[in-house]
């Protein structure tokens, strides 16, 4: 049997603690699959004393995760600190260079150095994991880098945050508030005290970043997103979407266009028979379009301490199944330096339909004018309904518009020219219609 493959953790929070209790307790399990042991032998955290629920007795601590990258007392460097400067960074960097192995959940650091260390972990031959980074459990980047060789991808999408996915799911099923679920989501532990990266959209921007790289070969580009959040979602909104046969989800979309590669985080009316619409919950999924294997989709827990420390624990069994000498892949399915610059794509340019939300002063004429501005714009509306927004305000009317195929300006254009007309009461509401399987 091949030597122990030793592991150094940086990071004992909820995940690397329970990185650590599973590989003991699956000890004789992954030593089966993988043909040799894995042990940990070193970790570094803030505070040692601390409880973890795990032993530790036996294995090496070290104050600066730097110096366990650095160790010769490991193979294996796996960093669970987080941020994507500071000690994350420094350490990860400092671990390949001295040739070790680097897996890691930290999608923030991936979108913004992915490529500068993709690059040293090819130059150094050493194999850069992040698996955990997207997703969670679901195992969408090996799906990605080894299991669709040939295939050509059209489009990536999917529901890449739990936190949001939770917040539209019962707001859909119990008819509460935007600000009841997050408040909601924060007690039971699915959002953090400050939500904002959540809820804005940040944290799906940075997992579709690394997916778009994975997909179509450019350098991650994560400030080239647009983005939109969910935190001006409102029941009025997930009323409408069910009225008219969809359901509202936060996606990340990227697909090759024309004019580049188009990539965006935003609310999206999906339809309520479609296998994304059926995503409830903290549950994750991401759908791959190609030319050869057509359309897959992948779901499964997306956060929490299992689910990621499973896809940490699977990229560290790969590791264990390599042998010296072994030519590695490279670490976004093409060499570092091979992947093209990114060509960002018009998103004004997107076509698709829309949904339009507007809150109008009930008076003759409105009705008429918000249709002839769509008409001005070249806009062929699906639908065009109209409600009274209650007994208590008497004065205004909701009407909303659902729009065959149209593009990104023509819409903006045309809502801009309604609110200058002084119909509006309210910001108009426009959430993009997606095709989706």
């Amino acid at each position: 049997m091949a030597e122990s493959l030793r592991v150094g953790i940086a990071g004992l929070g909820t995940v690397g603690a329970s990185v650590v209790r599973v590989l003991t307790e699956k000890a004789a399990e992954l030593t089966r699959q993988c043909g040799r042991t894995i042990t940990v032998t070193a970790v570094s955290a803030r505070h040692r004393d601390k409880d973890r629920g795990v032993d530790l007795s036996k294995v090496s601590w070290f104050e600066n995760p730097v110096d366990l990258a650095r160790s010769n007392e490991i193979d294996v460097f796996i960093e669970l600190i987080g941020g994507d400067e500071g000690p994350a960074r420094d350490s990860v960097k400092a671990a390949l260079e001295a040739g070790r192995h680097v897996v890691t959940a930290n999608k923030a650091l991936l979108a913004k150095h992915g490529v500068a260390l993709a690059e040293i972990a090819e130059k150094k031959g050493v194999l850069l994991n992040y698996e955990a980074a997207v997703a969670g459990g679901i195992p969408v980047i090996k799906t990605m880098r080894e299991a669709m060789a040939g295939n050509s991808v059209n489009r990536v999408f999917g529901i890449l945050n739990g936190t949001c996915n939770y917040i539209l799911t019962r707001m859909e099923a119990e008819g509460l508030s935007f600000e009841a679920c997050l408040k909601d989501a924060q007690r039971l532990g699915y959002a953090e005290a400050d939500p904002t990266f959540d809820i804005e959209g940040n944290d799906t921007a940075h997992k579709l970043a690394i997916l778009t790289s994975l997909a179509f070969g450019h350098k991650i580009a994560a400030d080239d997103i647009y983005l939109e959040g969910i935190s001006n979602i409102t029941q009025a909104d997930i009323r409408a979407a069910a009225e008219l046969g969809y359901r509202i989800k936060l996606l990340g979309v990227a697909q090759r266009t024309e004019s580049g590669i188009e990539q965006r985080v935003h609310p999206t009316m999906v339809p309520t028979a479609s296998v994304i619409a059926q995503v409830h919950g903290v549950i994750n999924a991401v759908a791959i379009e190609t030319d050869i294997l057509g359309e897959l989709l992948l779901s499964g827990p997306g956060a929490g301490g299992n689910a990621t420390a499973s896809a940490v624990v699977g990229d560290i069994a790969d590791i264990a199944k390599s042998r010296p000498g072994f030519q590695h892949g490279p670490v976004f399915g093409r060499p570092a330096k091979e992947l093209k610059p990114y060509k960002k794509a018009q998103m004004r340019s997107h076509a698709g339909g829309y949904f339009i939300r507007l809150t109008v002063h009930d008076r003759v004429g409105v009705f008429a004018s918000v249709a002839k501005r769509m008409a001005d714009n070249d806009i062929s509306l699906e639908s065009i309904v109209q409600h009274a927004v209650g007994p208590e305000t008497v004065d205004k009317k909701t009407v909303i518009l659902v729009t065959h195929e149209t593009t990104e300006a023509a819409v903006r254009k045309a809502v801009e020219a309604i609110t200058k007309d002084g119909h509006l009461t309210d910001k108009a509401q426009v959430i993009r219609i997606e095709r989706a399987g």
